[in-house]
């Protein structure tokens, strides 16, 4: 991948802080107050928004097109043309359940309280990875 100019470095960043708010908003659910259980289901959608945007912003830095989708293998697939750090993520490809099926009546599963646990280390492995390949390429995102 090519060194990113300034309008490259500012989207991607904007790619990284709209993950961190998804990964944040999944965090703050989990620890909900009240006499029911957190909304599990909408946990593991903000998990499974924060890996996709954040393998966005990554294809963003290397100036790479990518379709509208919501599908982790997709975008991991795109990464790997460029890399080869997304075969140690195939597991995210889990996520990609949670883009659709979680924000539809009808459609979804139950979401348990596992599952959304998983989501959330999901989403942080993706975090962790494309944090270390932006700073490999001269993007330092916020820590």
């Amino acid at each position: 991948m090519k060194t990113p100019n300034e309008d490259i470095k500012r989207k991607v960043r904007q790619w990284v802080n709209y993950a961190d708010e998804d990964l944040r908003l999944a965090l703050a659910a989990m620890n909900l107050r009240s006499d029911e259980e957190p909304p599990y289901r909408l946990i593991a959608f903000h998990a499974q928004q924060c890996a996709e945007k954040y393998l966005k912003a990554y294809l963003v830095s290397g100036g790479v097109e990518f379709p509208y989708t919501h599908n982790i293998s997709t975008l991991l697939e795109l990464c790997s043309d460029h890399a080869d750090w997304p075969a140690k993520l195939r597991d995210a490809e889990e996520l990609t359940a949670y883009a659709i099926t979680t924000r539809y009546p009808g459609e979804d599963e139950e979401v348990t309280k596992a599952d959304a646990i998983r989501a959330i280390e999901l989403a942080q492995q993706v975090r962790t990875q494309v944090h270390t390949a932006l700073r490999q390429i001269g993007l330092a995102p916020p820590k």
